[in-house]
């Protein structure tokens, strides 16, 4: 069996464990986990006593399937390809074909677990990773769950066992309660993993530093100094073959209550005691339990549907379809340090670019000592860039030389350019948290529950109303009813240009 030359050693090396992907057959886990995992390895984070094992529902030749992934890494994978460091890892995937809520599978797959790890030496240490339907959650939670108790009473030395959930959780707050309850039968808090890519990404986690460890930004974050803000997760891809899947999510539920929450919880947070996971998660907390939920008249003041031309022409998608595919939401954050100031969300599909962005833009400063220009004084302004050219700029005004014109001027940090390097994958960030049990980056129950509490009364409204989506051009910035919607208040979107730019 291949070794790999890489030491894992240090506080940062994963502990011995199996992780079993179930729904291992699909294209995340040949585009995104494997190719992740390979990272981990060659960074020396993984620790020899590991093996992976794909649970799936097709029958697979196992060399194949190895051989599949394999592919993948070389294709996908962050780092460069090293064939000795990808037949490390390829020696210790394995493959096990059986039914999500089948109990005699899983009791199958139990048997390899513990033969592999007696091979590997992994303790007893179990992750899961479900990257699978979401109406497959609960058959498989259960049969896990049911596992891990007889195991437990059967064993008192057997390690951990921890579960990684992908999004959607839940398809409104009862269905979201409901799932957690039933995990909660079986797993503890800590032992559950709510994934939430967006948190993995490096500009995503540097939100906090660059909040907290820069004392310039603290005495101007907040409603005194700051005009409003703006998130935007925008797709230049269309739904594609994901088409029956999204007829039964829409926008609001395949973004804006679980990535897009996130990142303004962050945004908007009160600084943490300390960096620990419960010390984050519950500042984040505080954030969507201020927002207020709106009544169904606040619903129609503050929220805009849009679909693109052609939705309804895709396959699987109802020719009378209401679903969005484009929502701009305005928010209010009732607290002391945001109350007054208009939080906007914007997301949507086929769009003119592939651009995820926090802007940031302070009140006007009196134009009393420079107002004899063309142009009226630009306001300060900062977008944190989440994808792609990860980084942030700035706006400010500065004197012309030899005039007494001022003008606008942009400063610009780029990841890439400052150190040298890609960031890393959201999954490698993630994959190894978990294997250490760190939950910062995962979304808790509570914070999942308030989100869904902010988003129910939306859908609901939109569900009793007869209006339709607004449609929209694909490749536009979404319907021309969005710009009427912010520009009632004085205000428009930011239109992302160039990585070095700051416009609105």
């Amino acid at each position: 069996m291949t070794a790999l030359n890489t030491p894992c050693t240090g506080s940062r090396c994963a502990p011995a464990c199996l992780l079993t992907i179930f729904g291992a057959t699909g294209d995340l886990t040949r585009r995104k986990l494997i190719p992740a995992i390979y990272d981990l390895a060659v960074e020396g984070l993984l620790p020899e006593n590991f093996a992976v094992v794909g649970f799936g529902r097709r029958e697979q030749d196992e060399a194949k399937f190895r051989e599949n992934l394999r592919a993948g890494i070389e294709e996908f994978a962050r780092l460069p390809y090293d064939s000795q460091k990808a037949a490390w890892l390829c020696d210790r995937i394995f493959y096990q074909m059986g039914g999500y809520g089948d109990a005699d599978s899983h009791q199958k797959l139990e048997t390899r677990l513990s033969e592999l790890d007696a091979k590997f030496g992994a303790a007893g240490n179990r992750l899961y990773y479900l990257s699978i339907p979401p109406e497959e959650f609960g058959p498989v939670l259960e049969n896990l769950g049911q596992i891990k108790q007889k195991v437990a009473q059967n064993d008192a030395q057997t390690g951990w066992r921890r579960v990684i959930v992908e999004k959607p959780f839940g398809q409104d707050l009862p269905s979201a309660v409901e799932l957690n309850q039933l995990i909660a039968r079986y797993f503890s808090e800590s032992e559950v993993f709510r994934i939430d890519h967006y948190l993995g990404k490096e500009t995503v986690q540097n939100i906090m530093a660059h909040r907290f460890a820069n004392i310039m930004w603290e005495p101007i974050w907040n409603n005194r100094y700051i005009d409003y803000i703006q998130l935007v997760v925008a797709e230049k891809v269309d739904v594609g073959t994901r088409a029956g899947y999204y007829e039964t999510s829409g926008a609001l539920r395949d973004m804006v209550v679980n990535h897009m929450f996130q990142v303004l919880s962050l945004v908007c947070m009160e600084p943490p005691t300390s960096l620990s996971a419960d010390d984050v998660r519950d500042e984040k907390l505080k954030v969507l339990r201020a927002i207020k939920p709106m009544s169904p008249e606040e619903v129609r003041e503050n929220t805009v549907r849009g679909q693109y031309r052609g939705y309804k022409q895709a396959q699987g998608v109802d020719p009378e379809s209401k679903t969005e595919t484009y929502v701009a939401l305005k928010l209010e954050i009732n607290n002391w340090r945001w109350s007054g100031v208009p939080i906007y969300l914007r997301h949507g599909k086929n769009l003119e670019k592939r651009v995820s962005e926090v802007v940031i833009r302070w009140k006007d400063a009196p134009s009393v000592l420079f107002n004899d220009g063309p142009d009226p004084l630009k306001s300060n302004m900062m977008v944190m860039r989440i994808q792609p050219h990860d980084g942030f700029a700035l706006r400010v005004n500065a004197k012309v030389p030899s005039s007494n014109e001022i003008k606008d001027v942009r400063m610009n940090f780029d990841y890439h350019e400052t150190f040298g390097a890609e960031p890393p994958e959201a999954y490698e960030r993630l994959l190894h948290d978990a294997m250490i049990g760190d939950g910062t980056l995962f979304t808790r129950r509570d914070e999942s529950e308030s989100a869904w509490g902010i988003v129910d009364p939306i859908l609901n409204a939109w569900s009793q109303s007869e209006d339709k989506p607004f449609e929209y051009e694909p490749g536009s910035w979404g319907p021309e009813e969005a710009v009427e919607f912010i520009g009632k208040t004085g205000r428009k979107w930011h239109t992302p240009r160039l990585m070095e730019t700051v416009t609105g």
